[in-house]
């Protein structure tokens, strides 16, 4: 008598892509009715104001930019692995191309944003479409491509995509624009690439579709039109304003306003240790879902993770608008975030279980992502700002390598171990934001300390002034 086992695959089901929608829905479409009671004198998030035509003509240009770069992004990344896998790549080979596009983000891409803030925004975001053109073009061309040529073209690519569109927007809303403005486009930015990245999975698998001999090289053609279309509307839209400052001058402001000072230190340490915790769930997510042996399509959690993140986004304008200061709100989203990878690194759960943590883990991440672009704008100049990004993402870079060597390689660590470190960092991410907090405290307290002594040196000089007057006019 013969055993049947019955393979068990796990799917969400569609209330929880309903759920997701409604809850976008029901956050965006309310927000203006709490801003109008608790925020009047504030402008709705979306308003059409006339005086402020030029501003909103450049958001919907940018975001209309910043989507098509987030499109690139998702296509590699959710084509890239099929792709290693369809012309026989090994697991030990795609762990040293992975590690030559980490080594190529941290000895090249960690200094990319020194060279924007030099050269100009504008011209570094054209960069970004060239370098996603030519791998496009290279695969495109090839029929069994180089890898490691495109996995270095791709990470400098992301190096320049986590920079350099933000860099760009804060300068254009620099010149005059409404600070409410900004932070609009700081969420929208989060929103529209996650929507986008969903959009580059469905782009993929539309084309791919089911001959995979003849259609393997689709995705690069549409990675190909895609940097095509953002190179003709980068080159079109909005010219750059000359860059005057030399690189000597550049050096001291910068060691000046970002080496030797304390927040910005706080701010980097807590983008570093975010920016290494997403990058472990990427590259960790899959092997967690299937430890158990069961069946997961992937494809159908993917829309999942990213859709939870576009509802955190959404709640951004909520938080930046109570009483909450942004700050202690990073503290709360970064606890959560490291009990969530501290459940799922020390805690066998279930495959439902697990989505819901995913679940609320990018939920947080799309709340801190414009939280932090918002710190940013507050405590880093905006001439300096590309340098600070991308040289707060080197020690993550570095982090990374040193794990994919030992897990990779020697295997003398564990998922799990993985991602509890994953964890800990999130808490000293949220150790940061709380001594930034204190930092402004502090900084608070001692401007009303010297307030008094201020006061009684300005009576002293109005006194003086007085007196010179007075004899000057007896003299006379």
């Amino acid at each position: 008598m013969g055993v049947v086992i019955e393979s068990s695959v796990w799917v969400p089901t569609s209330s929880v892509y309903i759920f997701i929608f409604l809850s976008c829905f029901f956050s965006l479409s309310l927000f203006p009715f709490y801003l109008s009671k608790h925020a009047p004198t504030k402008s709705p998030p979306f308003s059409d104001h006339p005086t402020f035509a030029s501003p909103l003509r450049f958001q919907r240009y940018f975001l209309l930019l910043y989507s098509l770069a987030s499109v690139l992004e998702g296509l590699w990344s959710v084509y890239g692995e099929f792709e290693l896998v369809y012309y026989g790549i090994t697991k030990e080979d795609t762990v040293t191309f992975m590690l030559i596009g980490f080594g190529a983000a941290l000895f090249v891409g960690s200094f990319l944003g020194l060279l924007s803030d030099l050269i100009g925004r504008k011209k570094s975001c054209l960069v970004f479409y060239i370098f996603h053109l030519v791998v496009g073009i290279w695969k495109r061309i090839t029929s069994s491509p180089s890898f490691w040529v495109a996995n270095v073209c791709l990470s400098l690519a992301t190096s320049i995509f986590s920079f350099s569109f933000e860099t760009w927007a804060v300068v254009e809303h620099d010149k005059g624009h409404r600070q409410d403005l900004l932070n609009e486009t700081f969420w929208l930015m989060t929103f529209f690439e996650s929507a986008a990245l969903i959009g580059s999975q469905v782009i993929s698998n539309w084309m791919v579709g089911g001959n995979l001999e003849k259609e393997i090289a689709c995705p690069s053609t549409a990675a190909i039109f895609t940097a095509i279309v953002g190179i003709s509307c980068i080159s079109r839209v909005y010219g750059a304003s000359p860059q005057s400052v030399t690189f000597k001058e550049y050096k001291v402001s910068f060691y000046s306003y970002i080496l030797c000072d304390r927040r910005i230190w706080l701010l980097a340490c807590a983008q570093a240790c975010l920016h290494f915790s997403i990058v472990v769930f990427w590259i960790l997510w899959a092997p967690t879902l299937v430890a158990d042996g069961r069946e997961v399509y992937l494809g159908f959690m993917y829309p999942c993770v990213l859709g939870a993140r576009m509802l955190g986004s959404t709640l951004f304008p909520w938080f930046i608008n109570a009483p909450l200061q942004t700050e202690d709100c990073l503290v709360y989203a970064f606890i959560i975030q490291g009990l969530l990878l501290s459940i799922i690194a020390f805690d066998y759960q279930e495959i439902g279980a697990l989505v819901t943590q995913y679940f609320l883990f990018h939920a947080c991440i799309g709340l801190i992502l414009p939280s932090l672009a918002r710190l940013r704008t507050m405590y880093v100049p905006n001439e300096l700002r590309g340098g600070m990004i991308s040289l707060s993402l080197a020690p993550a870079n570095a982090a990374i390598l040193f794990i994919l060597m030992q897990r990779g390689y020697y295997r003398t660590v564990e998922n799990s171990e993985v991602i509890a470190f994953a964890a800990v960092g999130l808490f000293v991410a949220a150790g940061c934001m709380r001594h930034l907090t204190y930092e402004k405290e502090m900084k608070g307290q001692n401007s009303l300390k010297d307030w008094p002594s201020y006061c009684n040196n300005l009576a002293i000089s109005l006194r003086k002034k007085y007196k010179q007057h007075r004899n000057s006019a007896s003299n006379n």
